[in-house]
């Protein structure tokens, strides 16, 4: 993996990535008897691959940083999340990362750390209110634009799809399905989308692509926007004879989001044909990255980064370092204007995960 952000001089040196010194966060220069700043990360969950990566992506990160981490698993229940912030503020954090999955309901906690000036950095969601100091996210919009290019161009501009959707109550599954959407009837107006909501819940996928697939059984695509759903879709799929080869008639096109390493696995065996990489090991280096940042008073503003991303301003109080998320196929192919890259490049996280 490159070495990325330098966050020090050389970031002043960097297009849009100025840094200004100003007034340390979180207290300023307190950190643990070794003298690393502490800082608190609050896995949002542990039932899934792409977050488990993460998981596993934190701690070598923060040490390659210089921080202390204190770390905690909010389970995809907001509940949890608010005690463990409280954890993190009795021992004394100076930053702290979240990943909530529920982004209206995370407000308070923002608004309990900001007024304890306490820096927070937002990974993978943004929130419906409140500031951070800076959000690690991809363009989920890109990703339902990504999507729906590929299963467009797949199908030919006529047919019919399933989306898995996630939880709506999150800005990532509404980002991801008002995209997919929307450029479905601009450009594949002749391709029936069956939404269906799934709370991120791959039972619930499965269960819905059943009732879908009894009801259409002419559906040729499906959307799944994450990779919780992957198990069962193959399941469901292979129950149905419908796990065949690409050039096979009875093949239904299928492209996840996510980039695991199965992932990788189905595309290059084709029993999937494309996902969406969402870099789980940049979501961690770099959230570390603008944490520390924050403590030693760096600040940021929009613009391209040293890292193949760029900084954009949500509103007043909010920045988003909008990473790269690649779009992965079979064949590497350009769909609708979109570039790919094989399962098997040396570049996807996906590949380089280790034991």
């Amino acid at each position: 993996m490159k070495r990325g952000l330098a966050l020090g001089a050389a970031v002043a040196l960097s297009a849009g990535l100025a840094t200004a010194c100003g007034g340390g966060g979180g207290g300023g220069t307190a950190a643990s008897g070794g003298g690393k700043p502490v800082v608190g990360v609050d896995y949002p969950r542990s039932d899934t691959d792409f977050w488990n990566s993460f998981i596993k992506y934190v701690p070598q990160f923060g040490a390659e940083t210089g921080l202390e981490l204190k770390t905690s698993n909010s389970q995809n229940d907001i509940s949890k999340l608010t005690a463990n912030v409280q954890s993190f503020i009795s021992q004394g954090v100076k930053g702290v990362v979240l990943a909530p999955q529920d982004t209206a309901a995370v407000a308070p906690t923002l608004q309990q750390l900001n007024a304890k000036k306490i820096p927070v950095v937002m990974v993978d969601t943004r929130p419906e209110q409140g500031d951070a100091f800076m959000v690690v996210r991809a363009d989920n919009r890109a990703y339902g634009e990504k999507a729906c290019k590929f299963l467009g161009e797949k199908l030919s501009g006529k047919g019919k799809v399933v989306m898995l959707q996630g939880d709506l109550a999150s800005i990532n599954g509404r980002d991801r399905t008002e995209a997919f959407n929307t450029c479905m009837k601009a450009s594949y107006p002749g391709i029936t989308v069956f939404g269906e909501a799934t709370n991120w819940d791959g039972a619930v996928a499965s269960q819905k692509l059943q009732t879908q697939l009894t009801a259409n059984p002419d559906i040729k695509g499906v959307y799944m926007q994450s990779s919780f759903a992957l198990s069962g879709t193959l399941q469901v799929l292979q129950q149905r004879g419908l796990l065949v080869p690409p050039d096979d008639p009875k093949h239904v096109f299928v492209i996840s989001n996510d980039g695991i390493p199965q992932e990788l696995k189905e595309i290059a065996a084709g029993n999937i044909d494309a996902t969406v990489s969402q870099p789980a090991d940049q979501y961690a280096k770099y959230a570390l990255q603008y944490t520390k940042a924050a403590i030693d008073g760096k600040t940021f503003k929009p613009g391209p980064t040293d890292h193949d991303s760029t900084i954009i301003q949500v509103r007043p109080g909010l920045l988003e370092d909008q990473l790269s998320a690649p779009l992965v196929t079979a064949d590497g192919g350009t769909y609708a204007g979109v570039a790919s890259v094989k399962p098997g490049d040396s570049s996807l996280w996906g590949n380089n995960l280790g034991g």
